[in-house]
């Protein structure tokens, strides 16, 4: 199997891959038309990429039929055109949340305690000892969460260590109720929280652990900005358009909202270049280079897990953490056939349907023991005639018998 492997991706990654058999392509700095003739001259037939943006031509221009996101966010890839191809769109959820959830905390801290402008001013022969000795202290106040998947539980146990309270908000607590709730692991002590807005009106920190969807775009603005107190800590390490630029603007130069962003829109794909998001220009806001999940652990972590999905790819046709797959296929029905287990029993169904005009949506078939018998499964987009399961049941004679299920 050929890999294409277009961003920056550990060594021990590129082993893996290898001893798995696959024939590794490794080019790191290729983006944009370059990665068009890089996917359509090697041949590849997996894409592994991190931060490069996988577009609806670099899909069309070899044999792709897996793109492995080595990270957990595929919102750099194009998986409707992938989805419309036929190719899995997989991810490595969970394996960088440790990485992303010390850095936010991190900067809870570093806004609590002003200490990038400790360093500053120490740096420019300054001392400002009574200035800085005004922190609040986080022991005892509230951080609030808006979002709880695997790096926002991190981002709680840490709070719960500092000795804080933790409120949270969540789309999967109003979508799943309360089997999400049952599912948490059980050593989190959180609150829950009706709406974003009552999570702002009530933390002294908030920060945003949700994924970037068409529902979130530009999520966290006005009505729940302005429900923050005076003074209140923001904290972003998602995604910068969760949030309205411009009404966190508001926030911070109206309110005193104190604000640290490891993510920016427009931000560089590239390692090193020059940049100027207007946040940086704006008092007590703090800033890092979208850095959340790029510690040695979290890489090698991700390149573990990015391996496994290629490998099992590889050796048994099955995507793990598959992102674009339909949760709910058009199928009514099921016809369930008994059969045995020859040459062109299948074969004879799956015409008979052709010629029916009715469309397989999933099929699966199970061997009994001794290879002698079998029964397939095959959902179908509506629901066969009588006349058509006649032609299926006496037009081949190993068929046993046969019955439909509606869904």
């Amino acid at each position: 199997m050929k890999v294409l492997v277009a961003d920056a991706f550990e060594a021990a990654g590129l082993d893996g891959l290898k001893a798995s058999g696959c024939e590794v392509a490794y080019e790191p700095d290729v983006a944009g038309d370059a990665l068009v003739r890089a996917v359509r001259s090697s041949g590849a037939e997996v894409l592994v990429v991190r931060s490069t943006r996988v577009t609806e031509a670099m899909l069309d221009a070899g044999e792709l039929s897996l793109v492995v996101r080595a990270g957990a966010g595929v919102n750099t890839i194009d998986v409707a055109a992938a989805a419309r191809r036929g190719i899995y769109v997989s991810n490595c959820p969970g394996k960088n949340a440790v990485a992303v959830a010390e850095l936010a905390f991190g900067l809870l801290l570093a806004l609590d305690r002003r200490i990038p402008d400790n360093v500053a001013d120490l740096r420019a022969g300054r001392w400002n000892k009574k200035r800085y000795a005004e922190a609040r202290g986080v022991y005892g106040r509230t951080l609030g969460l808006l979002g709880f998947g695997n790096i926002g539980q991190e981002m709680a146990r840490r709070a719960r260590a500092f000795g804080m309270d933790v409120l949270v908000w969540s789309p999967r607590f109003l979508r799943d109720g309360a089997a999400a709730l049952a599912a948490l692991p059980r050593d989190l002590d959180i609150t829950v929280i009706n709406s974003p807005e009552e999570v702002a009106e009530r933390c002294d920190a908030l920060s945003v652990h949700l994924a970037l969807t068409a529902d979130t775009q530009n999520f966290v603005g006005a009505t729940i900005l302005g429900r923050l107190k005076r003074g209140a800590l923001f904290i972003n390490t998602a995604r910068a358009e969760l949030v309205d630029d411009a009404a966190l603007a508001q926030a911070v130069q109206a309110r005193g909202v104190r604000v640290a962003l490891d993510v920016f829109r427009g931000e560089p794909a590239e390692g090193a270049a020059d940049f100027s998001p207007a946040f940086a220009n704006l008092p007590d806001v703090y800033g890092t280079h979208h850095i959340g999940a790029s510690t040695e652990q979290a890489q090698e972590a991700i390149a573990a897990e990015a391996v496994r999905i290629i490998r099992t790819y590889k050796d048994t046709g099955k995507v793990p953490n598959v992102v674009n797959l339909s949760r709910r296929t058009p199928a009514t029905h099921t016809l369930v056939v008994r059969h045995r287990d020859r040459p062109g029993v299948l074969a004879h169904v799956f015409d008979q349907l052709r010629t029916w005009n009715l469309n397989v949506q999933e099929t699966d078939n199970v061997i009994f023991e001794g290879a002698e018998a079998a029964v397939a499964r095959i959902n179908l987009e509506g629901e066969p005639a009588s006349d058509l399961l006649r032609a299926i049941e006496q037009g081949h004679q190993d068929i046993l018998s046969l019955h439909v299920v509606k869904i």
